[in-house]
């Protein structure tokens, strides 16, 4: 078998590549492994993109293979044929029974829905403070609008559509960003490497016919670093606006909810109102420390029961007093509404446009549910009673237009008019944490990866992952609706607001996913432009007629988004030039050969776990130690923290090692991957075990596979369906930490197998015993404190973001020990100027 690399293809069918290659030997100096022994060198990305260059044509076509790599297997997976991530959909997603899936439905209604079901508050209300009602024209035509818009966006768009892009059953403009990553390299961090793919979780699609114009794309996006910019900045304003409707939500709704009391109680006033408001709003916030969990038990009853009430009063004023307001579903009326309007129609649309806020939270909740239980509720529930519940205002306006600034109150019968109030205040409630919890979640996956501060987070369930807690979001967002609550004094006013930030999330989330659909789905490009045709040109015709409320509060979701924005980019700017610097900084082999194997100082018992960011080579902060320290850990391990653009990594897939230097150096690299959802639970002592064992088990795996090259010229040739266990010196395989990965020679060769495990190899057995003697001895956490510095040459735009605006963030965020939850009393810190 030949030494240069050869790529075999069988079971087209299946659609399964193999990969054989010759292997050079594995202790050789500079030499780098994973924890399953397989080995890498320092320009392992170019050697792979050679490799993926000179796969055999088949009727695939090779130019297909560039975008959709097909997933890597080893001896193992082919042996048992359960391949991970080729067959099927998604890890996680199976066949849920019918029962689970309604259960998971009615669980929605308190989470998802709670935002766009307490939109009947103010929606009319916002309307007709710019239409006065003087004919059925104007009712109709209003009415009409509504339901074709719930009927468009959030049922077409979203519940058939939208929903259908997720990533691997999350949801969300972060959750798209990741999708789209990878299948194109188009993050800033220049951190990816080929190993990441081999996660279980990325699941890259198989090649299709249909792929040529993806390809072009890709390229065009990999190769353009505007178009990256851009599409960052797109994907972090579409962030920043979820985060102002997190200020903004939990403001109207509750104003909304207790300005039923208006006329209800003599002498309750606007005064009254805000107050009551922003004391809602202070214990709203202030119960936040103790989790969703604590309280969400009530919240889908609460929700089904709002919903019922809205389809009972719906149903009630329309067969009471007009049934006949069903002909707004002749869209003529939409017409005839803009022709007796004209400019304050096209005003009113920023009311109308309402009717839909929390529709995005049907695609970003639904990492906590599934497909079809979002789909269920908002068909058979929500939406019917919707659509109810403006059709019965519209027909209690038809007999009542003075009543339009009170609607819904109003329309409620005089006996039923307390528990109505009780309810909707709840369900006002609800839809703030639903839109709060949203924030925090953005925050927590834009912090995973690279783009916002590193902040205090708090897990509040020991069951649910995504219930998290982030003091410092939530105080803010207490202070600013506060502030919203007594500055606009009025729904109105803060309706003005509200559509803009709703609007432009869409708009992001319709953009994102044309791209998913051109580069990922391959859809047939007319289909794939009718989607942003239709509803981009719905949701720009709504966004100018929110923008024409600037003055009138609509700057302010703009001025909450702008801030978050800079924020999040000055953040992200800065790291990526650190990350850059690092890279070019980073020590040579060479150099290493030189100072020899006691690194020019003196070793001494103990792990020393030097935490940086790069993914291969060895950081220059590590020269500073040597500096310093008058002496120098046994044991030496470089550990990367890393987020993948996945949701989530599997445990046993976490830890990738590989040896830095000869053997006699003790010296390793050990990138520990989480993806965006992950919640790292563990705490030092855990993180510390899971590293020795880890540790030994890439060292026994090491040695397997020496031991199997050097019996390889004596080993019987495997047929197409196996593939040899180390057949590659360049390929990076997917980290097996489990115990039944020394099961493999069992099938493939016996006879070595029992040559390796009866004859023990004396330097593992030394290596072995000098990591538990280090174990034993104690860790300690190598931290660089590295201050960024802008260039004296560069522009002063950049040394106005480098030096004081995103050194003001890094001297304001937590630190590097609490992030990476390191013991205080075990830490050793050294300083570094970074000259970005």
């Amino acid at each position: 078998m030949s030494s240069k690399e050869e790529i075999e293809e069988n079971s087209i069918s299946e659609g399964l590549l193999l990969r054989r290659n010759g292997s050079n030997g594995g202790g050789s100096s500079g030499s780098l492994r994973w924890v399953d022994g397989s080995e890498v060198n320092d320009n392992q990305e170019e050697v792979y993109d050679k490799n993926e260059e000179i796969i055999r044509k088949s009727n695939y076509g090779s130019v297909r293979r560039r975008l959709k790599k097909p997933r890597r297997v080893d001896s193992l997976d082919v042996e048992s044929m359960q391949i991970k991530g080729v067959n099927g959909g998604s890890q996680h997603k199976k066949d849920v029974p019918l029962l689970a899936t309604l259960s998971l439905a009615f669980q929605t209604l308190g989470v998802v829905y709670g935002d766009m079901g307490t939109s009947p508050l103010y929606v009319f209300s916002d309307v007709f403070s710019k239409v006065h009602i003087t004919s059925e024209v104007d009712v109709l035509g209003a009415l009409s609008i509504v339901l074709y818009t719930i009927a468009l966006i959030p049922l077409m768009k979203y519940v058939f559509i939208v929903l259908k892009a997720n990533d691997n059953g999350e949801g969300g403009t972060f959750a798209l960003y990741s999708l789209i990553c990878r299948y194109a390299n188009v993050n800033l961090l220049p951190n990816r490497t080929p190993a990441d793919e081999c996660i279980s979780s990325f699941k890259l699609r198989l090649p299709t016919p249909e792929l040529e114009r993806a390809v072009y794309i890709k390229e065009i996006l990999e190769r353009k670093s505007l178009l990256k910019t851009i599409l960052l900045l797109l994907v972090l304003m579409g962030t920043s606006m979820i985060i102002g409707d997190g200020i903004l939500t939990p403001a109207i709704s509750v104003m909304s909810a207790v300005s039923g009391l208006e006329g209800r109680i003599p002498g309750f006033n606007t005064d009254a109102l805000v107050i009551i408001s922003i004391i809602i709003l202070g214990a709203l916030f202030s119960i936040q420390r103790f989790g969703s969990s604590k309280v969400g038990f009530t919240f889908a009853p609460a929700l089904a029961l709002w919903f019922f009430c809205l389809g009972s009063i719906g149903i009630y004023n329309l067969l009471k007093f007009d049934v006949t307001v069903i002909r707004a579903v002749n869209p003529a009326y939409i017409y005839l509404f803009f022709k007796k309007n004209s400019t304050n129609g096209w005003s009113a649309l920023g009311g109308c446009v309402l009717c839909i806020t929390g529709a995005e939270a049907m695609f970003a909740d639904l990492g906590h549910f599934s497909v079809k239980s979002i789909q269920i509720a908002f068909t058979s529930v929500v939406f019917p009673c919707l659509l109810l519940a403006y059709l019965g205002q519209a027909a209690f306006l038809m007999k009542y237009p003075q009543s339009a600034g009170r609607i819904f109150y109003d329309s409620v019968p005089n006996t039923l008019f307390w528990p109505v109030f009780v309810i909707a205040t709840i369900a006002a409630i609800i839809a703030s944490q639903a839109m709060i919890s949203a924030s925090f979640s953005c925050v927590k996956q834009a912090m995973a990866l690279g783009c916002f501060p590193r902040v205090k987070v708090i897990h509040t369930s020991k069951e649910h992952m995504g219930q998290i807690y982030i003091p410092v979001i939530n105080w803010f967002l207490m202070i600013m609706c506060m502030l919203v609550v007594a500055a606009f004094r009025s729904t109105t006013s803060i309706a003005n607001a509200y559509g803009i930030a709703e609007v432009g999330v869409m708009m992001v989330t319709t953009t994102l996913v044309t791209i998913v659909m051109v580069l990922i789905w391959q859809t047939n490009l007319i289909l794939a432009l009718c989607f942003p045709l239709v509803f981009g040109t719905m949701e720009l015709v709504y966004m100018s007629a929110v923008l024409s409320k600037i003055l009138e509060g609509g700057w302010l979701p703009l001025v909450f988004a702008s801030l978050f924005l800079c924020v999040m980019y000055i953040w992200n700017y800065g790291s990526v030039l650190k990350y850059q610097s690092e890279v070019k900084q980073k020590i040579s082999l060479n150099f290493m050969d030189e100072l020899g194997c006691t690194l020019g100082t003196v070793r001494v018992p103990g792990i020393g776990l030097l935490y940086n960011e790069l993914v291969q080579g060895i950081p220059s902060i590590f020269t500073q130690f040597l500096l310093d320290l008058p002496a120098i850990h046994s044991v030496i391990v470089f550990v990367c923290i890393k987020h993948i653009p996945v949701p989530v990594v599997p445990q046993e897939e976490r830890f990738l090692f590989r040896r830095i230097c000869p053997k006699d150096y003790h010296m390793f690299r050990c990138v520990a991957r989480y993806g965006y959802k992950d919640v790292r639970k563990e705490d030092h002592h855990l993180f510390e075990q899971l590293l020795v064992d880890s540790l030994e088990k890439f060292l026994r795996n090491e040695a397997l596979d020496l031991a199997l090259e050097t019996n390889k010229q004596s080993q019987p040739q495997f047929d197409n369906n196996v593939v040899s266990p180390r057949d590659n010196s360049d390929e990076l395989k997917v980290p097996l930490m489990r115990d039944q990965r020394l099961e493999i020679g069992t099938s493939i060769s016996e006879p070595s197998i029992t040559a390796a495990s009866g004859d023990e190899d004396p330097s593992l057995e030394y290596e072995l015993s000098a990591l538990r003697e280090a174990s034993e001895s104690g860790f300690t956490y190598l931290l660089g404190h590295g201050d960024v510095r802008a260039k004296k040459n560069s522009w002063f735009i950049k040394k106005l973001t480098i030096n004081y605006f995103y050194a003001f963030l890094r001297r304001n965020c937590r630190g590097g020990n609490a992030t990476m939850r390191v013991p205080h009393m075990n830490i050793m810190q050294v300083g570094m100027t970074y000259m970005v």
